[in-house]
């Protein structure tokens, strides 16, 4: 019911014209930059772009923030200064291959740039992602029961399965160390009798991106990088404050190694202050990036700390109407209206 109301009013607001007047209203009540914060492609990844193409002004990451805090120091940035439109980064997290095989396609075809945060250890080797892992190995059991940490599983019952999944992926994103992490999936697999499909032998497009893909995407123009630590640990979880450092420099390290230039933007993986630490922050401090974005859901502004820079979730199963109504605030009675329902019940 809800979903149908938000859509069925995001409707009603965009073609009411109320859309147009809100996003003018905000164009005029200060200097904001919006980053947006997706992982995969597909879904309604597509339309999302064409509305906003047509009413904000896209850039790759870095350029954005360089024009952006330009204004805070006096100086003008260069740009056409009839184009009044806020300004706006697509982000995608991780380095999928649906990223190579969708969004950058959608890129070149709609010329919109979008910057990617990189994991390189993952893109060496072609492993899949462990905050996937859980889901994967359950769905590959063929078992109809296992035991793990000393719980018994009946994998023929759909929530027995889901309660699994989750067990394995809170070991997994709780891990003190890398090394830690890695022995204890290879050790489940054994223990399982499963194994995660890896690139190469798959073309699930979860997997990473190759090196050779990465370096062709950067040469069309329209796919800039950033980094995303080396293996994706939870910073704030690392036991060793040396290790959340090696994290954090080396795959930035490697990155210029491989593309033969700067990198200068960080993203947090998962990203809310819980998950960088101050161990988190101050690595990234310390190895130089100039930017660095979280996943708290709000939008840059000319006080933002430039080390904690704010993203709104990019959610590719979104109508392009409910987008263009949440960028707005117009949906916000619609929210209330759900907190609404689950208090009367």
């Amino acid at each position: 019911m809800y979903e149908r109301l938000r859509l069925l009013l995001a409707g009603c607001f965009y073609y009411s014209g109320l859309v147009t007047l809100a996003l003018w209203w905000k164009q005029r009540s200060g200097q904001q930059l919006i980053v947006l914060n997706y992982h995969n492609a597909g879904g309604n990844l597509a339309s999302q772009m064409r509305y906003l193409r047509r009413h904000y002004r896209i850039m790759h990451l870095e350029e954005a923030l360089e024009e952006f805090y330009a204004q805070q120091s006096g100086n003008q940035a260069k740009k056409d200064s009839r184009d009044r439109r806020i300004p706006m980064v697509l982000t995608f997290d991780d380095g999928y291959l649906d990223n190579y095989i969708d969004a950058a396609r959608l890129a070149r075809m709609l010329e919109v740039p979008i910057t990617i945060f990189l994991i390189p250890g993952y893109v060496e080797s072609g492993n899949y992602f462990w905050w996937l892992a859980g889901k994967k190995l359950v769905s590959l059991i063929k078992a109809d029961k296992v035991t793990f940490d000393e719980q018994a599983y009946d994998l023929k019952n759909t929530a027995e399965r889901a309660k699994l999944a989750k067990a394995i992926d809170t070991r997994l994103r709780n891990a003190q160390s890398v090394a830690a992490r890695e022995t204890f999936l290879a050790e489940l697999q054994q223990t399982l009798g499963v194994s995660l499909p890896k690139r190469g032998e798959s073309n699930d497009a979860v997997l990473p991106m190759t090196w050779e893909q990465i370096r062709e995407l950067e040469q069309g123009g329209w796919v800039s990088f950033g980094a995303h630590t080396m293996h994706h640990p939870i910073l704030a979880y690392l036991s060793d404050t040396t290790e959340v450092q090696s994290e954090v420099e080396e795959s930035r390290r490697v990155l210029e190694q491989k593309l033969g230039h700067p990198i200068r933007s960080f993203a947090y993986p998962v990203g809310k202050m819980q998950h960088i630490g101050d161990a988190g922050l101050q690595a990234v401090k310390t190895a130089g990036y100039k930017w660095a974005v979280t996943t708290f859901e709000e939008v840059v502004t000319l006080q933002s700390d430039p080390l904690l820079l704010g993203r709104l979730p990019g959610d590719i199963d979104l109508h392009w109407t409910v987008m263009a109504c949440e960028l707005t605030g117009l949906l916000g009675i619609v929210s209330r209206f759900k907190k609404y329902l689950r208090r009367s019940r």
